[in-house]
């Protein structure tokens, strides 16, 4: 290897120069690579003579882009059979966090300064910290997958993971805040409330969701053989995604059993008996459409109902209709403030769930342990769930507690 000064006229500028560094790889193929400065040309033959004696050194004539393994990336995650809501996703991170910045940035030049400054614009253009560190997982799984493809030797973005990302997600976290009964949380006198004025369609999906704590798309995927009325459980085996396609649930622990109390199992019972059923495109021996009852939860079709219309058509009306609201900033034409939902997301009955599960039972919960939360929530690790709830768990040293605790101690 060497490094040398390198001139050449040109007829416009006149005389100039650069310094090439002049090196041969592993598989004996001679390369040069062009410097303006000198100590830049040094300091990438020292570190091109080490990736080659270690047999991991990629020219850039044998490297590719960041578009292009992404690009690579994003179809063999497709032809694997992931979910289509599962590769949308993919492709918005690549499209919209990753191409506009790094797209055309080489593999094997892309280090962690680079890295660095990639998350920094991110951040400067209102992407929030839960979001690049979405993105930086996408872009670690494109690195690794070019890796395969011997396009780059290293994957930086898994060779700095938890470099200065544990002081990131803590103040993530503190900006954040706990969950709050009543502010993100409903509260126990906010759901009787609800329960009160459910009717129609969406009262058997509402109490399924504010007793049971599936996710809204485990509630629209759900099928009558999952629903165990001897047992009293629900049996979580398929969700529904954005698009409408049947698939597993969002990880291995989603795959659950779920109890249901008996206003659930009763209220199920009497939907199930009018429940729209789903065309099958048949016709019986009297030219009659066959029509077979599957989802539980279906549109008037008997096909998967959209999130927009459960929240929209389902849990925001009743939240209004149950006196659930907030002042919207906005009049009436008769000058009347405008009441809207106070909730707007069916997490938050899921959070219910949660709490109601977690408080004592002389308060009118289960008094579950951390475990028996997890498990029913259908959370991959209990971690996850103790991030989210453990605040609302019972303190065990409470003022009573600690005050016999010091009298029997001084006595």
């Amino acid at each position: 290897m060497s490094v040398r000064k390198r001139r050449w006229p040109d007829p416009v500028t006149g005389p100039n120069e650069a310094w090439v560094a002049d090196y041969v790889d592993g598989n004996g193929r001679r390369h040069r690579k062009q410097f303006k400065m000198k100590k830049d040309a040094l300091a990438f033959e020292k570190r091109a003579g080490t990736e080659v004696a270690d047999g991991v050194h990629i020219a850039d004539t044998d490297s590719q882009t960041i578009a292009a393994a992404g690009e690579l990336w994003i179809a063999t995650k497709a032809k694997a059979g992931r979910e289509q809501a599962t590769v949308a996703q993919y492709r918005q991170h690549l499209d919209l966090h990753i191409k506009p910045y790094i797209g055309g940035t080489k593999l094997n030049a892309f280090n962690a300064p680079a890295l660095a400054a990639w998350e920094r614009r991110l951040a400067d253009d209102g992407r929030s910290l839960a979001m690049i560190r979405k993105v930086r997982v996408s872009l670690g799984s494109i690195l690794a997958r070019a890796q395969r493809e011997g396009w780059t030797a290293r994957n930086i973005v898994r060779d700095m993971r938890g470099v200065g990302q544990d002081s990131d997600a803590k103040a993530e976290k503190r900006a954040k805040g706990r969950l709050r009964v009543g502010v993100d949380i409903p509260s126990p006198v906010e759901i009787k409330a609800i329960v009160g004025v459910l009717s129609g369609r969406w009262r058997p999906l509402l109490l399924t969701a504010i007793f049971c704590g599936l996710r809204a798309s485990e509630l629209r995927g759900l099928t009558w053989p999952a629903v165990d009325f001897d047992k009293k459980l629900l049996h979580v085996r398929q969700r529904a995604d954005r698009f409408n396609a049947i698939g597993r649930p969002k990880s291995d622990a989603g795959d659950r059993d779920v109890p249901m109390p008996d206003l659930v199992a009763n209220t199920l019972r009497e939907w199930k008996l009018q429940c729209p059923r789903r065309d099958t495109g048949k016709k019986d021996a009297d030219g009659n459409p066959v029509k077979v009852l599957e989802l539980v939860f279906p549109n008037g079709q008997g096909k998967v109902e959209s999130l927009a219309n459960i929240i929209n058509r389902g849990l925001c009306p009743a939240m209004v209709k149950a006196g659930v609201t907030v002042d919207s900033g906005k009049l009436d034409p008769d000058g009347n403030a405008i009441l809207v939902a106070k909730y707007t997301g069916m997490h938050a009955l899921r959070h219910f769930n949660a709490s109601w599960m977690i408080n004592r039972p002389e308060e009118g919960g289960l008094g579950l342990t951390p475990k028996q939360v997890q498990t029913r929530l259908g959370h991959s690790s209990i971690t996850l769930t103790m991030d989210v709830y453990s605040h609302l768990f019972p303190s065990q040293d409470d003022g009573g507690q600690m005050s016999s605790a010091a009298a029997a101690f001084l006595a």
